[in-house]
C-alpha cells in the first residue's frame, strides 16, 4: 500500500508541474449556485470546446471550496473547457445535479463522495451515458468501488495517523476532535486515522459547521466540562478560528492545531495561535479534475492506471514553512 501512496505522490507532482495558469476570482464558497467557470484568452488549447459539470458537497459559506474552484477555473481557462459548478450539503441534491449533468449531456463529471453510497447509482448512470466521472477531495476509499476513473486527494486516514504522530511529538496526551459533519467519510476517517497514530485519549466531538455560534458554544462547553483536554483538532481552517475563540472563553490552556489552510489561518500560523495545519492542495484538486477530464477526451490518458489515487496531501504547515506559502494564499490559491 505505501508503495503505491509512494508512485501516487510521484505522479502528483509531476502534473503539479503543469499549473501555469492563474486562478480565477470566485464568489463566496459552498453556496448552492451553478456558474460557468471563467475563460481566458490566452493560453487556451486548440482541442474543440467540452463541457465539465464540477458538483461538490460544499456547505454555504465555506470558503475551503473557493480554492478548489479557482483551480479548476484556471484548468478551464487553460483547456478550454466550458466548466459548469455546483454544490449541494445533501447527499441527495447532490446526487440530483449530477443526474442533471447526465441530462445535460456533459462531456465529463469531476464529483466529491462525501456520502458515497448517494453516488452510486447517478455514477453508473453517467457511465452507461458515457460520460466520464473522476472523483476528488472526498471518497478515496470508495472511488474504484464507485467506478469512477480517477481519483485527487489525500488518504485521510493516513494523514489523520501522521497527525497523530506529531501531537505524540509535541507531547499532548488528551485530544478532542472536532467534526463539523457527522457521517461525512472524509472527515470522520481523519479522526479515525488520529486515533491510530496518537498515543493519548482522544475524544470526539460532533457540532454543526453551518451555525458558528454553535459551534463556537459547544467547544467551549466541553472544554470548560474536562480541563485534562490539552489538544483540539479540528478539521477545517474556519472550525480552527473559531476553536481559537473557544479556548478564550473556557479559559483553556489547550492548544488548536487543524487539517486545511486558508489565509487567515496562515495568519495564525505565523503569529503562533494556531500550531499547524495539514494542507490536502484544494486548488491542485480542482485544476487536476478538470485537466484530467481534458487529457482522457483528447488523448485517452488517465492516472494512476485506475487502481491508484493522486495524492495531493497530506503537507504539514508550521512556524518552519508558512512564509513559503503565505503570499499564495494571500492570492487565494492555497
Amino acid at each position: 500500500m505505501r508503495r503505491n501512496h509512494r508512485a501516487a505522490i510521484f505522479t502528483a507532482t509531476v502534473l503539479a508541474g503543469t499549473l501555469f495558469a492563474a486562478g480565477c476570482s470566485s464568489s463566496s464558497g459552498g453556496k448552492k449556485s451553478e456558474e460557468s467557470g471563467a475563460a481566458a484568452s490566452a493560453g487556451k488549447a486548440t482541442t474543440p470546446q467540452m463541457t465539465v459539470a464540477m458538483i461538490t458537497h460544499a456547505s454555504p459559506g465555506d470558503t475551503f471550496w473557493d480554492l478548489v474552484r479557482k483551480g479548476a477555473q484556471a484548468a478551464a481557462a487553460k483547456d478550454n473547457v466550458k466548466l459548469v459548478y455546483s454544490s449541494d450539503p445533501s447527499a441527495g441534491n447532490q446526487a440530483n445535479l449530477v443526474q442533471n449533468a447526465i441530462d445535460q449531456k456533459v462531456d465529463g463529471i469531476a464529483l466529491t463522495a462525501a456520502k458515497p453510497d448517494a453516488m452510486k447509482d447517478v455514477v453508473a448512470k453517467a457511465k452507461a451515458a458515457g460520460i466520464p466521472v473522476v472523483g476528488f477531495n472526498s471518497g478515496v476509499s470508495d472511488w474504484k468501488e464507485l467506478g469512477m476513473l480517477e481519483y485527487f486527494g489525500q488518504d485521510e486516514n493516513i494523514a489523520g495517523q501522521a497527525f497523530g504522530e506529531r501531537l505524540n511529538q509535541l507531547g499532548a496526551k488528551h485530544a478532542l476532535c472536532v467534526v463539523q459533519e457527522q457521517g461525512q467519510v472524509a472527515l470522520e476517517a481523519r479522526c479515525a486515522g488520529l486515533k491510530k497514530g496518537f498515543s493519548g485519549k482522544t475524544d470526539i466531538l460532533y457540532v454543526n459547521g453551518t451555525d458558528m455560534p454553535s459551534v463556537k458554544s459547544t467547544i467551549t462547553a466541553k472544554l470548560t466540562q474536562d480541563s485534562s483536554i490539552d489538544q483540539v483538532v479540528t478539521l477545517g481552517a474556519p472550525i480552527a478560528l473559531t476553536a481559537v475563540q473557544s479556548l478564550s472563553d473556557a479559559g483553556s490552556k489547550a492548544k488548536v492545531a487543524t487539517f486545511d489552510l486558508n489565509k487567515e489561518l496562515v495568519t495564525a500560523i505565523q503569529d503562533g495561535t494556531i500550531e499547524f495545519a495539514v494542507d490536502q492542495q484544494p486548488y491542485l484538486q480542482g485544476y487536476l479534475a478538470v485537466d484530467s477530464l481534458w487529457l482522457y477526451k483528447n488523448n485517452g490518458n488517465f492516472s494512476g492506471g485506475g487502481t491508484a489515487p493522486v495524492l495531493t496531501g497530506p503537507a504539514f504547515i508550521d512556524k518552519t514553512n508558512v512564509d513559503s506559502v503565505a503570499k499564495f494564499a494571500a492570492n487565494g490559491t492555497r
